[in-house]
């Protein structure tokens, strides 16, 4: 609400019985069409203070009524394939590269991938791990380094202490490293909205990454509690990325048995 108060601050509040209004909000909720979550967010919050104004005879009329939202609450069947990948890492630069191939081996969100540095590598027993507290849950999350994951890790120059940057060596934000991938995306012919039949985003790897670790070893609880979600929608997710893939499909469906089967004997 704080931001809308800023934006329209010196505007007449009679501005939002106009019919104009509603395409000046509209403009204004760009600033966040690369988070669908907050781009909707806002459009809602909008159109609740103006209906109270409404109500309560501050203002004859708006027209923000039903402001088109983006975001979809089931994104279960939406995943970067690894074809979907290697098209993408066949045309963007490297920066870019290392952002979408860094999302879909750990699963972090955008802005945990921007932070993502050094000090979160970790040696094991039998390799290395990423060990780093999210933002969004405040939890540690200990994420397996694959060999692809370990290849750009040790990419990444020495006197350099961010893992991922942006294209002119800045540090990423969220929304950044979400624009930097839907910009590449949308020169790819076959990767564009039009072309795939849905917005293909940077978060959309994480689905990706749920089947990754699992082939890791990881369970289903495991996955869920660290991406977020529940079992059931984790499954679906991997169980989905299955049928995608045609070239995993047999090793991804096997994993992810073999993943139920140890849930159900834990229960017994």
């Amino acid at each position: 609400m704080l931001r809308f108060q800023q934006e329209f601050a010196d505007d007449p509040f009679a501005m939002f019985a106009e019919p104009e209004s509603r395409g000046e909000v509209s403009e204004w909720r760009q600033q966040w069409a690369h988070s669908p979550k907050q781009f909707d967010y806002c459009g809602t919050v909008v159109t609740r203070f103006l209906n109270w104004a409404e109500d309560n005879g501050k203002i004859a009329r708006h027209f923000c009524h039903k402001l088109p939202k983006v975001y979809e609450a089931d994104r279960a069947e939406i995943v970067w394939t690894p074809a979907d990948v290697d098209l993408f890492c066949q045309a963007a630069p490297e920066y870019a590269r290392r952002i979408l191939i860094c999302a879909c081996e750990t699963g972090l969100r955008p802005g945990d991938l921007a932070g993502l540095n050094r000090d979160h590598i970790q040696a094991t027993r039998h390799g290395r791990r990423l060990r780093v507290r999210t933002n969004k849950r405040s939890k540690i999350a200990t994420i397996p380094v694959s060999q692809k994951l370990g290849v750009l890790l040790d990419a990444t120059p020495s006197d350099r202490m961010l893992i991922l940057v942006g294209d002119k060596g800045q540090k990423l934000d969220a929304e950044s490293a979400s624009k930097a991938v839907s910009r590449w995306r949308n020169r790819i012919p076959e990767l564009t909205p039009d072309a795939k039949g849905f917005d293909l985003r940077l978060y959309d790897a994480r689905g990706t990454a749920a089947t990754r670790l699992l082939e890791a070893g990881l369970g289903l609880n495991d996955i869920a509690s660290y991406m977020g979600w529940s079992i059931r929608y984790a499954s679906q997710v991997i169980e989905h990325y299955a049928v995608i893939s045609e070239d995993e499909t047999d090793r991804v469906n096997r994993a992810l048995e073999a993943a139920r089967k140890a849930k159900n004997g834990k229960k017994l």
